[in-house]
């Protein structure tokens, strides 16, 4: 096992990364403020995990509540929010109860939001069994939920005492979740680390057919740059913007397939390629870079052809993303591959750019 630490001064916590980890009671128990924790989870993961975490908490002398939510991004949602708080009262929890998210990101955004607001704030732990949980969602405590005008338009800055990151329950990923991973895997590389870039380049053969230690590194260095980054600028207020590339057209993209067309990752593959596209129009990044992203997203099996939704459909969509000030659009964008930055981008290239985009898809 390997602990990686998010520094935070009084917030720091730990990234616990390992195999068969997730049921170590010895994990969690340091970080309770009482012998009671809620362990949310959705119907997918519970028949998987949920007895196993739950026991092993038991047998160290905890009281366990289990919450097991609908599965899929389309109930991540004020509704799905509210049974959580159900719950919570029905059982009563108290300030001092931890709560703990076993699952990918939608568990973790919503257990970390009903973390964030019941009781003014509870204590939280994070237990990703996704990959584009364990190196994007759980750290950095951002939660939140979606509206239907919006994704993730309404939540919190609430960091967790501790993620558990286990690599063991990647094995039981769907194919096309272990890909839409890597997207946010990628992206590290993509806007700050041009030699993991390169190691991805190499290994994502591996990385596919789940071999352990390349996984492990794999989730180790993502979480190393995400806690830098975090560590620098915990409310998103310089360096962090960075980790939106591709997600301000990413979400446009979701929310048009009423978070139910594509997954996270592969919205945030398909705004890579857009966020691609535009770095060439805008950062004179050269336009030989774009094949070779799109190569590396196709490898990981990746779609790579933005839906053609048209300029006025994209700019409607991406007006109430969160990275809009004033107004104005703001994007990330690459002067090279492990080289970025944040700007404004004029109307008119981006509709030039989804114009073009739409021509050919």
């Amino acid at each position: 096992m390997e602990t990686i630490t998010v520094a935070l001064g009084a917030r720091s916590y730990p990234i616990y990364i390992g195999s068969e980890i997730f049921d170590r009671a010895e994990l969690y128990v340091p970080h309770f403020a009482q012998k009671k924790a809620a362990l949310v989870t959705n119907e997918t993961v519970a028949p998987l995990y949920l007895d196993r975490l739950s026991n092993a908490l038991r047998a160290a002398g905890v009281d366990v509540v289990p919450i097991v939510l609908p599965d899929g991004e389309r109930h991540k949602n004020w509704q799905t929010l509210n049974s959580i708080y159900d719950s919570l009262l029905r059982n009563r929890c108290e300030r001092k109860t931890t709560i703990v998210a076993l699952g990918g990101g939608v568990v973790g955004d919503l257990g970390g939001f009903a973390a964030a607001s019941f009781l003014r704030g509870v204590p939280f732990i994070q237990v990703p069994t996704t990959l584009l949980a364990q190196v994007d969602s759980s750290v950095g405590g951002k939660t939140g939920i979606n509206h239907p005008l919006g994704k993730n338009m309404i939540g919190a800055f609430y960091q967790p005492k501790a993620v558990i990151a286990d690599i063991s329950t990647l094995n039981s990923l769907p194919d096309r979740e272990l890909s839409a991973g890597l997207a946010e895997v990628i992206k590290y590389g993509l806007i700050r680390d041009l030699p993991f870039f390169e190691w991805l380049e190499q290994h994502m053969e591996k990385l596919l057919a789940r071999e352990p230690q390349a996984l492990a590194y794999a989730v180790r260095r993502s979480c190393e740059n995400k806690a830098e980054v975090v560590g620098a600028d915990e409310r998103e207020e310089g360096e962090r913007a960075l980790l939106n590339l591709g997600h301000t057209f990413g979400h446009a993209i979701e929310t048009a397939g009423n978070y139910e067309r594509w997954l996270h990752g592969e919205a945030v593959a398909l705004g890579t390629v857009l966020a691609a596209r535009l770095s060439v129009a805008v950062a004179q990044m050269h336009p030989s870079l774009v094949a070779r992203i799109e190569s590396l997203l196709r490898a990981a099996k990746l779609p790579v052809d933005p839906p053609a939704l048209g300029a006025e459909r994209y700019i409607k969509l991406m007006s109430n993303d969160k990275k809009v000030e004033q107004g104005k659009m703001r994007f990330v964008t690459l002067n090279d591959i492990g080289a970025s930055s944040v700007g404004f981008v004029e109307l008119s290239t981006l509709i030039r750019l989804f114009d073009q985009s739409d021509r050919t898809t």
